[in-house]
């Protein structure tokens, strides 16, 4: 290439000779950072409307620029424009697009800004447009738990510790410990989506700019809530980025939690659960099998999250102000990062409500392991023997009934009583698995009506979104 042909490039003035070959494929971003086409046109809209405003600009090249950008940007959405990679990325394929359809004004766009707050502005721009279609997913997720949550207030389960029976829950109220887990996550979404609305545009390389810009007028027009507050930090700081990925990283880590349990639940061994076909798949080899393969796919993209969230940490750990071409290397990992959750959000939001509950193969799970020897415990204190020494006979109660192959609810008064003398009749009502549900009545609680009052109140909190 001669040094003519290197003028192509807009920083070619300073540089004798041509970029080696290899190099200019080796530092462009065109490849993957063209999916911010949508993001650059508005904020050179925005800054160029700036930029007409403080006398920079006359209107008649800001029409002019603004109607190159939208046929450029008509072009891009219809797949008729020619990506280059000698241009390196998108910001400078789009310019030189637009001069070369314009002439000499679409020079003038880059006045008083750089690529630098250019790609800060973009991804922004661009992680706050997919920050509200997570958000959305994640509602219609929360929105199926609290369908099947309702639906199934009722419906009695073993709870598990160490994954033993430990005690009977409802399937209901299992399903409102995972909303619960969502909710943390859109929480911290929101907070997220707070921090990454803020202009960094104007900032321009590092350190400002001479020209007369208004940084509040850009920052309005493209929906920010305020400018940021210093030049430096605007430019290099890629927070937003990091911690949408954190968000991600814990948001993948209870939906791979819940996967766990859906695998769990649809085995044989477990049967709590039957997932529709359209979820799953089939082996080439045994012909019996159906693979659950959405939640066992979902638990695995989690490991590609967080090897995103390292990658981001480690790409900022040692960077010096303010800028380096270090970080072209926040994009992919972001992008596949924003990829992977939607993808998994909209595979769980459609999966949940159309799961169904195998409510006999529950009943009969809880009802193993002695899953109400708490209950016959807190009876006996109510009794007034003290805990300690309650703990105690259910131990034996519970060694015996293993002995015996007989469950506690199973045994007879006489058979109880050999234990201690202070248990009676009553004490059936709270071996039953609904007596030990229907017990846990308070905030939190297992019990169907606190299931259901939950239920409520999450739905009036998703309808205030």
């Amino acid at each position: 290439m001669s040094q003519e042909d290197n003028s192509v490039k807009p920083w070619g003035g300073r540089f004798s000779e041509a970029t080696d070959a290899f190099v200019e494929r080796f530092t462009a971003s065109v490849d993957f950072d063209q999916r911010l086409y949508h993001h650059d046109i508005n904020g050179s809209i925005a800054h160029a409307t700036m930029l007409a405003s403080v006398g920079v600009l006359t209107n008649e090249e800001t029409s002019s620029i603004i109607d190159g950008l939208e046929t450029i940007r008509s072009d891009i959405e219809q797949g008729n424009f020619n990506w280059l990679v000698s241009l390196e990325d998108v910001h400078m394929n789009i310019e030189a697009e637009l001069t070369k359809r314009i002439g000499t004004t679409g020079k003038k766009l880059h006045t008083g800004r750089s690529r630098n707050d250019q790609v800060a502005t973009d991804i922004r721009l661009y992680l706050r447009d997919e920050i509200d279609a997570v958000a959305k997913e994640l509602t219609r997720l929360q929105q199926g738990l609290l369908t099947i949550a309702e639906r199934e207030a009722n419906t009695i389960m073993p709870g598990f510790t160490h994954l033993q029976t430990a005690q009977p829950v409802t399937f209901g109220h299992h399903l409102l410990a995972w909303y619960e887990m969502l909710n943390r996550d859109y929480s911290r979404l929101m907070d997220c989506r707070k921090r990454s609305n803020q202009s960094p545009l104007g900032a321009a390389a590092l350190a400002g700019t001479t020209y007369p810009i208004d940084r509040e007028q850009t920052s309005q027009l493209l929906g920010f809530s305020q400018p940021t507050r210093n030049s430096l930090d605007s430019v290099s700081d890629r927070d937003f980025a990091i911690e949408f990925t954190a968000f991600a990283a814990l948001l993948m880590t209870h939906l791979s939690r819940a996967s766990e349990e859906l695998v769990l639940w649809t085995s044989a061994q477990f049967n709590f659960i039957h997932l529709p076909d359209r979820f799953c798949t089939g082996s080439s080899i045994m012909p019996q099998k159906k693979n659950p393969d959405v939640p066992e796919l979902v638990r695995g993209k989690t490991g590609r999250v967080n090897g995103h969230l390292v990658s981001l940490l480690t790409l900022m750990k040692s960077q010096p102000l303010a800028y380096n071409k270090d970080n072209q290397e926040d994009k992919e990992p972001l992008f596949d990062t924003i990829d992977t959750v939607k993808d998994c959000l909209r595979a769980f939001a459609d999966m949940i409500p159309a799961l169904e509950a195998n409510r006999e193969s529950m009943y009969e799970a809880a009802k193993r392991g002695f899953s109400t020897a708490t209950d016959l415990a807190d009876y006996l204190v109510r009794k007034g023997i003290p805990f300690r020494d309650s703990h105690e006979v259910v131990g034996k109660s519970v060694a015996y009934g293993i002995e015996q192959g007989k469950d506690l609810s199973e045994m007879s008064l006489q058979e109880l009583q050999q234990f201690s003398s202070i248990i009676d009749n009553d004490v059936f009502d709270v071996l039953t698995l609904e007596g030990s549900v229907s017990a846990r009545n308070h905030i939190g609680g297992t019990a169907p009506q606190q299931v259901l009052n939950a239920v409520k109140v999450a739905k009036t909190d998703i309808n205030s979104r």
